[in-house]
């Protein structure tokens, strides 16, 4: 009889991967394997420690605030960690993003802001809009609505089509032609649309595109022609990723919900957000119960992880987290250029704390990431994707070692499955 395991992992064929790497401990940038190495983490645990590991400022709020009160229901009580955290996101977040619904997981914040938005308009005495528009080369969750807005042919989800609700999907209005169409399409449909939603500035999971600024104000230029809210996914993004607190504010545009998760704890404990504008929160404010946002995840507003996420939120305003971040960029700027002769790659690009190299495939992919585990690397590929993206707090000589080693991994890898130029 197969031994099957009792760990189900993600995104893996279980019958066939290599056996997971055992981790005894985490400090910095660096991660203890049970067999003595030791690997730099080029990826900051899927974007989430830009502090690093075990920051001790950190760990000390999450300790105090489980000493004292670890969790209570946010249903009818409160607690201090939660609404000092709303408050402060509130301050931070642009425009009037003003009011916090909190959750456990980034694709449950996205959930969340779908249901603000399609509610919106139901409070309103609005029927009929349930579709939300998203655009191709987009990923914003796993869940059953947020695989919706993903997209439907390049992602992971293609299994699930007939399952999913419809939503429509558009190329982004990066040009004078397809913001023609995108226009027209909101035209055409827009009685059906309850939103739109995207990343802004980049498409994450979905590849590592990049967009420029004057794309995300057409896309709101164009929602606040039609009636229609902006949804910004920044999941990834947010806390400074591309330089910026949120990647928004790169192109002066306020979104009228805007989801956080990821780096929001720092990477220690399960929080998100749906952060969502007056003008939305407005349309729930009544003296009719049927008109409240009927949502309560169970462990909402966390203590703990609101502590944490307190005490991230303190390190970026007593540490140069943002200088950080331009740091790695004009580090990517020297460094990243080099991998452009290397066969198989098609193009190279980076912003902020994202440095990327695309190849033309990526044939034993598991080969490949091994290869990065034996010189001392964490970096996890995916797709035609190579990308770095490691904690805010890297060192320049840790830094160094990662995009010099990781090119010379990648050369090395690459001479092995395509011809030389």
């Amino acid at each position: 009889m197969t031994d099957y395991p009792h760990l189900w992992r993600p995104y893996t064929q279980m019958k066939t991967t290599p056996d997971a790497l055992p981790i005894r401990s985490a400090e910095g940038v660096r991660l203890h394997l049970t067999d003595g190495r030791t690997l730099i983490d080029g990826v900051s645990s899927w974007w989430t420690t830009v502090h690093g590991y075990s920051h001790p400022h950190i760990v000390s709020a999450i300790q105090e605030q489980v000493a004292t009160l670890s969790h209570v229901m946010l249903g009818g009580l409160t607690h201090e960690p939660a609404e000092r955290l709303a408050r402060r996101l509130a301050d931070l977040a642009p425009g009037d993003l003003d009011h916090v619904f909190f959750c456990e997981s980034g694709s449950v914040s996205v959930e969340i802001a779908m249901k603000m938005a399609v509610q919106s308009f139901l409070n309103r005495g609005e029927r009929g809009r349930t579709r939300f528009v998203c655009f191709r080369g987009g990923y914003h969750g796993d869940t059953i609505a947020t695989m919706s807005v993903c997209d439907p042919e390049e992602g992971m989800h293609t299994l699930f089509a007939g399952a999913l609700p419809q939503q429509i999907i558009a190329d982004l209005p990066v040009d004078e032609e397809s913001a023609a169409r995108f226009e027209a399409l909101l035209t055409e449909q827009g009685d059906q649309i309850a939103g739109v939603i995207t990343e802004p500035l980049v498409q994450g999971a979905g590849g590592m595109r990049f967009f420029s600024a004057e794309t995300l104000q057409r896309i709101r230029a164009a929602c606040d022609r039609h009636g229609l809210p902006l949804i910004l996914d920044e999941i990834m993004t947010g806390f400074g990723r591309l330089g910026t607190m949120f990647a928004c504010e790169k192109a002066g545009v306020v979104p009228d919900i805007m989801t956080v998760s990821k780096a929001l704890t720092g990477g220690t404990l399960p929080l998100a957000a749906a952060i969502a504008s007056r003008r939305i929160f407005e349309d729930f404010w009544s003296d009719d119960a049927s008109a409240a946002l009927m949502h309560g995840p169970t462990y909402m507003g966390n203590p703990a992880a609101c502590a944490a996420a307190n005490a991230s939120l303190d390190l970026f305003e007593t540490e140069p987290r943002l200088e950080q971040v331009a740091a790695i960029e004009a580090a990517y700027a020297e460094g990243l250029p080099q991998a452009r002769d290397i066969p198989g790659v098609v193009d190279v690009r980076w912003q902020g704390a994202i440095g990327v190299i695309e190849m033309e495939s990526l044939p034993d992919l598991d080969g490949l990431k091994a290869a990065f585990v034996d010189s001392g690397l964490w970096v996890r590929p995916f797709g035609s994707i190579i990308y770095f993206m490691p904690p805010y707090v890297i060192s320049e000589a840790d830094l160094d070692r990662l995009l010099q080693t990781g090119l010379g991994v990648i050369r090395q890898w690459a001479q092995g499955h395509f011809p030389a130029r």
